[in-house]
């Protein structure tokens, strides 16, 4: 029997989307059934989402232990590819960030990028193969809060890699990164339709957090004694 849709709000799980950007992450966990609140320092009006402007770290610390689940994909400029290339620097915030995701008891999963996956601790890669999407964009996850994640088949890359940023021939997988051309083909391929260029260049596919939503749903949910 379908529930109501007042209902179905009501036992819905609540998941924190730390330095949200434009909603990538978030919109994937919103498919596999939590009611998502996204936080980022910067104004995010693109987000789909429920939205509160602040500090990700101190919003956890504050606020966290109130939430079913939270994923955090800190800033990945650090220990990007392009960032190194052009002699730029950022803060590194994947320590403080494990910090304040430990100290308020709740389950988690911290993204960011092969750069970063030294830091991370027994990180789970996912990639668009596994969801059928024609890019391969790596991105790893570290669990916490007792939260597991089994590390998925990873299908061979078969198809060749368009160069980083440039227009995609035919037959090829983009990267759609940088200063990248094709936003359009870029939207359709991570299925971000509401995302401009730079929200699209940083982001987690939601097919990749709706993977993760939906095994965390299954972790969640009977500890807490709800049914779907």
């Amino acid at each position: 029997m379908t529930q109501p849709t007042d209902i179905r709000r009501a036992l819905a799980l609540r998941l924190l989307d730390g330095y949200c950007c434009q909603g990538g992450a978030g919109k994937g966990y919103h498919d596999a059934g939590f009611e998502v609140t996204g936080v980022d320092k910067d104004p995010q009006t693109r987000y789909p989402l429920a939205f509160h402007q602040g500090d990700a770290i101190e919003f956890i610390r504050e606020f966290g232990a109130g939430f079913d689940f939270i994923h955090v994909s800190p800033p990945c400029q650090h220990d990007s590819d392009c960032q190194r290339i052009q002699g730029n620097t950022h803060p590194d915030l994947i320590a403080p960030t494990r910090n304040a995701l430990n100290a308020t008891g709740r389950p988690w999963t911290m993204e960011n990028v092969r750069g970063a996956a030294a830091k991370l601790q027994s990180p789970v890669v996912l990639c668009g193969t596994m969801f059928g999407l024609k890019t391969y964009r790596h991105r790893y996850f570290e669990t916490g809060g007792g939260f597991t994640l089994t590390q998925p088949e990873h299908p061979a890359h078969t198809a060749p890699q368009a160069k980083m940023g440039r227009p995609v021939p035919a037959g090829y997988f983009g990267q759609y990164v940088g200063n990248f051309s094709g936003v359009q083909q870029a939207r359709n391929i991570l299925e971000v339709p509401w995302m401009n260029r730079d929200g699209i260049r940083e982001c987690v596919p939601p097919a990749y957090t709706r993977y993760i939503g939906r095994v965390a749903q299954a972790h969640l949910r009977p500890a807490l004694g709800v049914t779907a």
